[in-house]
């Protein structure tokens, strides 16, 4: 077993022993589907075998519907997830996603992402600077390179050979006068939310 594999099937494992999914008609199931199909089962993350998208968070509403297009569109579950994904990493008012997001300590932002495919294959990255969709990035380290990750600089040259542009690292206005106000106290206490307090899942 390689450690994509590993971390395809530990990450399933926890689903399903965690939350005990039922399927629609109440028999217990596992909700593992080929977009909308499940093998002799009621597939219950889909209705009369439509697909259905779901994401966390209010800002995952527009990516919702963007997922949605890209599979009325043709596309695959991956390739919904990729430009639901966009939407938010592309909205500079958005604060804990993508390159509007908040600075960490020395005011920059770094960013992360992850995307796994039904079969185990998973690519992420992490601490990357002025990418505008680090989902992508992370879908060519699935499907381009060994790797389950790359991190910080190596990510970030692997995303110039794959074309994909680095972005100055500029703060909004808003995360700017954030981070000025925090520099004050430096007080590293999170605040609680219960609302676009971190990533998106999708």
């Amino acid at each position: 077993m390689n450690r994509k594999s590993f971390l395809h099937n530990s990450f399933l494992a926890a689903i399903a022993a965690g939350l005990g999914f039922k399927s629609l008609d109440g028999k217990n199931t596992f909700p593992i589907s080929n977009y909308g199909k499940t093998k002799g089962k009621r597939n219950p993350n889909s209705v009369k075998g439509m697909p259905v998208v779901i994401s966390t968070w209010k800002h995952g509403l527009p990516a919702n519907d963007a997922a949605m297009a890209a599979l009325n569109s043709g596309g695959s579950a991956l390739d919904a997830v990729e430009k639901g994904v966009w939407v938010v990493e592309a909205d500079l008012s958005n604060t804990s996603v993508g390159l509007g997001g908040y600075p960490n300590r020395d005011g920059i932002v770094t960013l992360d992402a992850c995307i796994m495919r039904d079969d185990g294959m998973c690519g992420s990255v992490s601490f990357v600077q002025g990418i505008e969709h680090p989902i992508t990035l992370a879908r060519k380290v699935m499907e381009k390179t060994p790797h389950v990750m790359l991190v910080g600089s190596g990510a970030e040259l692997f995303a110039k050979q794959e074309g994909i542009p680095k972005l100055p690292n500029k703060l909004t206005e808003k995360t700017e006068k954030a981070w000025q106000k925090w520099l004050l106290e430096k007080n590293y206490k999170p605040v609680i939310n219960i609302e676009n307090h971190d990533t998106i899942g999708l």
